[in-house]
Parts: C-alpha cells; structure tokens; sequence
C-alpha cells in the first residue's frame, strides 16, 4: 500500500530513516499480500491420503509436505527425507529431515511417517491412494530420523512412488477411520501438517482458505494468506481474472487464451504437460449401456472383439482433436505415456486414423450397421475434456456406433468409474512418478489385490504377456532392462487396444501481469510456491 510520511523538524534522521524503511516493507509486494487463484477443480477432502485425484494432490501440496518431492520437471528432490538409499535387495533408508515441526509446534519424526503409510489402505476413498505404497511391506523406525523401508522383493521406483506420500500428524489423525477421517480433517482437527501453508477453512466446492506457516522448515513463502476458489465452469473464472477479482487462473480454456494474450494487463503461459486422454472399452462379458441401434440387447459384448476396438481406434482422428477441439493446446500421442517418460517407445508408429477401413472391421465383426454406448468423461478436470469427449463420439457416429456423451463432474466419475459403471470412457491419466510403470501397472495389468497391481483396472483388461513385463519391471534394478520391458508393455497396449491413448493435455494459466509470475510445471499443478510477486 502507498504511504505517506510527514515530516517534523524535531524528528531525528535516524527516526525517519526509520520511517521510510517501514514503508518500503509495507509498500513491498513480499509484505502481507494474499494470492488469490481461480482453479478449475479442488481437493474431494482435507486428507490427502482420500483419493489419488490430481487436483485433491494439488491442493493439499500446500498443507502437507511427502518424504521427496517432484520437481518442476517431475525430477525427484528431497523434501522431509534428506537423502535415500537402498541398502539391499528389498530394504530403503531413509533419513529424515531434524527441527521440522508440524503447524501444531509438535515435532515431525519416523513415528508420522509410519504412521501415514499404514493409515493409507484404511482410509483410501473413491480413486484409492494405496498404489503409492503398494510395495511397501512394512515401515521400521531405526531412530527418530532414520525409517527402514523394506518391500515386497526390490522396489527400485520406491522414491518415484514417494512424492505422493504425504505426511500428517500422527497425533493429529490417530484413531481416524474411513468414516470419521473426512469429517476430521475437513473441520480443521486432524488437518495438521508440515507445509508452508496452514489450513484455515474449507468449503467443498467453494474456497480452500490458507495462511503462511511461518515457522516453516523451507524457504518463506511470500504470501501471507493463498485463497484458492474452485470454479468449474470456464467462463466464469474467465470474467473474474478480467475484472480483476483473481490475480491467476488455471486450465484457460484454448478458446481464450489468443484474447487474453491480448489484453495488456495480463500475462499467458502455456506448457505441455505429463497428461494423457485415454479411452477404455469394457472387457466384461455383459456390458453396460450398449445395445443395437433399436435399443435391443446384443447377443455378446462388441468391445470384446478385437475387430471392434481397433475400428474404434481408427474412427478417432487424433490430429483434429489436438489442433481443433482443443485448440492448439494438445498433441497426438500413440501410446499412454508422454516421450519425457522413462519407458517410452520411440519405436511404436503413429496411430492410423481411417474410417473406411474402420467400417470394414465393424463390418466383418458382425456389426455393419454398428451400435448403441455411451461415452463417459469429465467436464471440469483437465483442459479440453468436454471437448474431446465430445467430438470423439461424432467421430464415433461417422463409422456407424452410436456414442451418447456423457459429460459428469470428476466427482460423481471417478466413483462411477471404479464401481465398473461405464462400458467406454475417457479420462485422463499423468504419469506424475516420471515413471511408464506407474500408469502401465496401474491400468494396464490385471486388477490383482495380492500383487497390489491393477488397481485401476476394473474393465477385466487380463494379458499374462502384460503381467509378467511390468511384475518384471517392477523389482527390475538394472535400468536398461527396465525399460525395455515398460517399452514392450506400451507396445503390448497398441497390440490390445484396450486402452485407446488419444491426445496429451497442454495447459495454459493466465494471470495479472503488473502482481504474479508463474513457474509452470508439466504435472499442471498449479502451487502458490511456484508463483511470485511480479518484479
């Protein structure tokens, strides 16, 4: 704020250099000022072992710190572990940051980690968070900043899973279930962590409320208050950046952000992001919502054939939805992984885009005239998707399938998705561990509780080629030999087509030009410690 100084000729000079070093600090944008951001989805719940979600993750980066952190680039860095290694075959040490405190002054030790890692598979929601510490067989606490991390058999990405392990307070959270967590952490009681911010208050839907967490172990944030408002609809979080009520918004829709580069008071940036928009087609024996084209039951699940997928597949014109759906701000991709991702296959062709040959293999599958579905998506999680779930399923009409869009907030999908509800959707899913295997063993191995793999896979997707690459890949440590096998699994997605990769999600965020700046990062999180007071 401006200020004013009067002069007396009784003041001293050293009480108005005193004065005006004062005002300067209140004047300077690192004294006091709030953050206010406009995002497009926020956290399901305050605890951050609830769901997987990215925009839950996003959010709740803020009030708790994980053991190592993912960097801008998605490079693995310390965070409340210091250093790590693994001192054999199935164990990892860890050795923890000393003088953290937690936002209740209690202090931060081996005891939160342990305890945060044995919570997860009790209190997982909707899209569980259990796959961050599936290899872990148990958390052994050698002193108060050393733990013992010992795996089922060798766990060689152990770290890579870490950065989604988020740390609470032992203390805080003790005693919580499954059906008492949420209303815990949401009112603020167990909502206790070690991150730059603190927890205020939350309103599902509405505003996430934090204040800086002065007494924090890391660099001091320059915010004295983040205020993050979910606004799902596109327009609207538009209109308030313009009137000057947001000092930064996320996800810019592509249809906006040439009028926005525009506008002299504000500032675009884009990036690329880890994200990938994937359809995936039921391989149950009886499938849901699809029938003739009379509405009557079909004699067997179309999506079973092979001849079926890979028309879907071919209906689906990857390019136009990049440059047209969504407006520059994607890129055709042919398999589930970005080529900044370790296991990656540079080898795999392009994907063919060929509506007559489409209708040839539908044809030859017994389905001349296609059928009825419906296509399921999200509406308000990632750029661009009611767009391109939208124009695949008028792609999907020019070769004959019928494909209802149904466009849900990612609230009411994920759940409907995990219960088995929908015969074809389309999501996207970002490879946030650096790592092919995290989304291949994910998705792409059978859903098999034992091996903890699978867990996303409820679409009975089974190849035992595809389980024995990625368990392979999985306590490989010779890293040549782990990436091949990732590399034959991408390939093996191609083959099956299961899962159908359709575009990569790019990412814009516009802000006012004379008070932010942004770092962007490719896992399009949007964190208040990546952005700065305009110089």
């Amino acid at each position: 704020m401006a200020a004013h100084l009067k002069f007396s000729p009784n003041k001293t000079i050293r009480s108005l250099a005193f004065a005006f070093l004062a005002a300067s600090a209140l004047a300077s944008p690192a004294f006091a000022q709030t953050l206010t951001i406009g995002v497009r989805g926020g956290p399901d719940s305050i605890d951050p072992h609830f769901t997987a979600t990215g925009t839950h993750a996003e959010a709740l980066k803020h009030i708790y710190d994980t053991l190592v952190w993912s960097g801008d680039g998605l490079e693995l860095e310390p965070r409340l572990a210091e250093s790590w290694k693994a001192i054999d075959t199935s164990t990892w040490e860890f050795k923890l940051r000393k003088g953290v405190k937690f936002h209740d002054g209690s202090d931060f030790t081996a005891e939160d980690v342990k305890f945060s890692i044995e919570r997860i598979p009790v209190v997982a929601g909707p899209n569980p968070t259990t796959i961050y510490v599936r290899s872990v067989k148990e958390a052994k606490i050698i002193d108060p900043h050393t733990i013992h991390i010992v795996t089922n058999g060798p766990a060689p990405t152990l770290p890579n899973d870490f950065i989604r392990l988020f740390i609470v307070s032992a203390k805080a959270a003790a005693g919580l279930t499954k059906e008492s967590a949420n209303e815990a952490f949401n009112s603020g009681k167990a909502a206790v962590g070690t991150g730059p911010y603190k927890y205020v208050s939350w309103q599902p839907k509405g505003d996430l409320v934090l204040d800086r967490n002065d007494a924090y172990w890391g660099p001091k944030e320059p915010w004295a208050k983040h205020i993050r408002k979910e606004i799902a609809n596109d327009a609207a979080r538009v209109a308030q950046l313009k009137a000057g009520q947001l000092d930064l918004i996320t996800r810019v829709p592509a249809t906006d952000v040439a009028a926005l580069k525009r506008d002299p008071k504000l500032n675009v940036q884009t990036v690329d992001t880890v994200y990938v928009f994937n359809v995936e087609l039921d391989l149950r024996a009886e499938v849901k919502d699809t029938t003739a084209k009379d509405g009557s039951p079909l004699a067997k699940n179309p999506f079973l054939d092979l001849r079926v997928r890979e028309a879907i597949d071919l209906a689906i014109d990857r390019k136009a939805l990049a440059e047209v759906a969504m407006e520059g701000l994607g890129k055709e991709v042919n398999q589930m992984v970005t080529p900044s991702i370790f296991g990656f296959n540079k080898s795999l062709p392009p994907r063919e885009y060929n509506p007559a040959k489409a209708k040839e293999l539908l044809a030859a599958a017994g389905y001349p005239n296609g059928f009825k579905t419906k296509l399921s998506f999200t509406k308000d999680r990632l750029p661009g998707d009611t767009q391109v779930g939208t124009s695949i399923a008028q792609m999907l009409a020019a070769i004959g399938i019928d494909a209802t869009p149904n466009a849900q907030p990612a609230a009411v999908f994920f759940p409907a998705r995990t219960r088995g509800e929908f015969s074809m959707s389309m999501s996207g899913w970002g490879t946030l561990t650096g790592e092919a295997n995290y989304t291949l063993s994910s998705l792409a191995h059978s859903n098999d509780k034992d091996k903890k793999m699978g867990a996303f896979n409820v679409l009975n997707y089974k190849n035992e080629e595809m389980d024995k690459l990625l368990e392979a890949a999985a306590v490989e440590l010779d890293e040549a030999k782990r990436r091949k096998f990732l590399e034959d699994a991408n390939a093996l997605v191609l083959k099956d087509r299961q899962r159908l990769p359709i575009v990569a999600v790019g990412s814009a965020w516009a802000m006012q030009k004379a008070k932010v700046t942004i770092t962007p990062r490719v896992d399009e999180d949007t964190l208040a410690m990546n952005i700065k007071p305009a110089k």
